[in-house]
């Protein structure tokens, strides 16, 4: 059984937001039973220190996963396989559409998901016998899907290179997705591989604003930090796109036509965007995101969202819930076509969808078995 770490305070920092955390409470999952809350029971001392607004340490749990590669059948995402190496992510963006997973875990989607991070240490072997099987069929590989494989534990730990360097090996197609400048290291392994139209990047840009960025997602990369990573990995012949993703309302959106030019004159070949979706607990962790920093235009920036998903905070159907529908979102579409029309940015991860899985080769070497690491400390999750 994996021994989870202990949970940061319930429903910590009413006093307002954690220098370094885009969450501002590490508010219940939906799974658990028992509800908790803060309560003053008089015996708080006056001028005291607080723990729950102590700065929160980042801490990472060996996992050993049963599987690596995940399969979807969304007709509004331009893959059907991804790998994610981590679960959390320390970036600690507001917006991330995967922070309910965290309540599988029995830990908030809030807090917990930024600083109880989870490294699937065996991820690179479970690779090297999923490519092994013999019904196995090659299909472009999206990693860093759901959390950053790039996020800042990956300099230490090296997943996500040993994950390429498997791919590289077998010649399987993969795209990486991302906001930190940490994939230029491995620019060694990506560049090879785009030469034989294998590998391409998508780097994440929200804002051009460094002040809007350190809030909305703390511990990424700065917007200019990662166009420079844009030029580099262009300067090394990968194909760059860009994600402008998600565009919020009064806050990133009026920024739809600089961030696209900025990234093409970074190198950037192709661009998509998603407007910003709040499944589950996102809705509320981003809510009180936005009444801590922009208390001005938090209700304007609501009721804009809530024009653009039907009169709800959130519609899940697929042909909505990237988009939006409405007035609005159709002009966010029409801004955004236009746009990329004008730069020549060549549209939706189309690069990605060129990768070829036809030069595929089996792994040379396939673990017998999963071999569990030294640490006493790993070990797949059981709930039960």
């Amino acid at each position: 059984m994996l021994p989870f770490p202990q949970k940061s305070a319930e429903v910590v920092p009413i006093n307002g937001p954690i220098k370094g955390r885009g969450a501002v409470t590490n508010m219940q999952g939906r799974y658990e039973v028992n509800g908790r809350e803060r309560f003053d029971d008089g015996w708080t001392v006056p001028g005291a220190k607080d723990e729950a607004a102590a700065p929160l340490k980042t801490i990472v749990t060996d996992e050993i996963a049963k599987t690596i590669l995940s399969r979807n059948t969304s007709p509004d995402i331009p893959f059907s396989v991804s790998l994610n190496p981590y679960r959390g992510c320390e970036h600690g963006c507001i917006y991330c559409f995967a922070r309910p997973t965290h309540a599988y875990l029995g830990l908030s989607p809030g807090l917990d998901f930024e600083s109880r991070l989870f490294a699937k240490v065996n991820a690179a072997d479970l690779l090297r016998r999923e490519l092994a099987r013999p019904g196995y069929v090659p299909e472009n590989v999206a990693i860093g899907v759901n959390t950053d494989a790039y996020q800042p534990c990956e300099r230490e730990r090296r997943l996500t290179r040993d994950v390429l360097e498997v791919l590289g090996e077998c010649n399987h197609p993969y795209g990486l997705i991302t906001k930190s400048a940490l994939i230029e290291r491995d620019i060694d392994l990506i560049a090879p591989m785009a030469e034989k139209g294998l590998a391409c990047a998508a780097i994440t840009l929200t804002t051009l604003d460094g002040e809007i960025s350190r809030t909305l997602e703390p511990r990424a990369a700065a917007p200019a930090r990662r166009l420079r990573a844009i030029r580099t990995l262009t300067e090394a012949g990968i194909p760059v796109s860009v994600s402008v993703a998600p565009i919020i309302p009064f806050v990133t959106e009026p920024e739809i036509e600089r961030i696209l030019e900025a990234a093409k004159d970074a190198g950037a070949v192709g661009a998509h965007y998603t407007v910003l979706r709040m499944p589950w607990e996102v809705n509320p962790l981003f809510q009180q995101w936005l009444h801590a920093h922009f208390p001005d235009r938090a209700q304007r920036v609501m009721n804009r969202i809530r024009d653009m998903r039907g009169g709800k905070d959130y519609d899940s159907e697929f042909s909505k819930r990237m988009t939006g529908e409405g007035i609005w979102a159709d002009l966010i579409r029409q801004r955004f076509t236009k746009a990329v029309k004008r730069l020549g940015l060549g549209g939706r991860m189309s690069r990605f969808n060129t990768c070829d899985p036809s030069q595929f080769r089996r792994p040379l070497v396939v673990p017998k078995s999963i071999v569990k690491p030294e640490s006493s400390k790993a070990a797949q999750m059981d709930l039960f």
